[in-house]
């Protein structure tokens, strides 16, 4: 009889599902319609084979990351599971470089104590200490890069990015945690047209996509669009220039929506230019970082241009 190992106990699953089995046991584990539909009792497999039914309706990026809905999986074998948004581990890292992308953006490079594995877009955990812990977007690229790339953009008053802007440096021993999220590329529709939209520091897991997609052969057309108040604003131009030259099928548009725009660059609203250079989305995947406003309206306008809800993909924040 399959056993569900979940907290450090072992449960016989005795035909049920993972949410039956365990609710049963009076383990509380979120859930809402029991049916697959809200998703609300998302779990994530940390050993064991998940079947299939019960990653129905879950993102490629999810189904590959081995998340699984509680109330559809009936294991077939031993499986030991968390909740989506726990078990993920921490370690040890060393700063290896602390340097500014422009006056309010910082870039930090990290070289974890132990082989690392993550997905280039995904995000970590930084721990200021025990009980200050912010979330930051990788920018590197495995295979690529030989140590962990972030962005960090100064929040006024802000008690982790103030302090790495004051007092973070090279040689520095910090604690991080493995990667998570699934705003990353995968690979296996090479000839798919993707579109990327960032504003500010949301730049830093789409430098990373572009790259890894690129990385991979990826054939299809790849348009990223970046946008801030003012060319300040902006930073990486140059690299991604040169990116866009060495790849025919990389184009990159910087934004700027305050003032006249400088030659080589485009006036408005990043989203806006978007989609009139895109207005018809049908078929394409979709990458929205950056500010939470934009990327909520995004999504609604980008799925209204015909992107699928299931190749949209967001990483919200200020």
């Amino acid at each position: 009889m399959p056993k569900v190992v979940y907290g450090g106990q072992s449960y016989e699953s005795a035909g049920k599902s993972v949410l039956e089995c365990l609710t049963a046991q009076g383990v509380s584990i979120p859930s809402s319609c029991h049916s697959g539909l809200c998703q609300t009792c998302m779990m994530r497999a940390v050993s064991g084979a998940v079947p299939a039914k019960a990653q129905a309706g879950l993102k490629d990026a999810l189904v590959a990351q081995n998340y699984f809905l509680a109330c559809t999986c009936y294991p077939e074998q031993d499986i030991e599971a968390v909740l989506a948004a726990d078990g993920l581990d921490k370690q040890q890292a060393m700063v290896t470089k602390v340097e500014y992308l422009n006056a309010d953006i910082l870039g930090i490079r990290l070289k974890p104590s132990q082989p690392f594995e993550y997905r280039a877009g995904q995000f970590i955990n930084f721990f200021k200490d025990a009980d200050t812990v912010r979330c930051y977007s990788l920018a590197s690229v495995p295979g690529i890069d030989d140590e962990l790339s972030l962005h960090v953009r100064k929040v006024p008053g802000g008690q982790v990015s103030g302090w790495m802007f004051e007092s973070l440096k090279a040689g520095d021993a910090i604690t991080i945690s493995e990667a998570a999220g699934d705003c990353f590329y995968l690979a296996g529709k090479p000839e798919q047209n993707i579109l990327l939209v960032g504003t500010g520091s949301g730049l830093a897991p789409l430098y990373g996509i572009i790259r890894d997609a690129l990385r991979n052969g990826h054939k299809g057309k790849i348009s990223l669009y970046h946008g801030s108040y003012n060319t300040e604003g902006l930073y990486l131009v140059d690299e991604l220039r040169k990116l866009a030259q060495a790849h025919a099928n990389f184009s990159y548009v910087p934004c700027v929506s305050e003032g006249a725009a400088p030659q080589g660059y485009a006036y408005g609203m990043v989203l806006d230019v978007a989609l009139e250079g895109h207005p018809d989305l049908s078929g394409w995947r979709v990458f929205l970082c950056g500010n939470p406003d934009m990327v909520k309206a995004a999504q609604q306008q980008t799925f209204l241009a015909g992107a699928s809800m299931g190749e949209i993909f967001a990483d919200p924040f200020g």
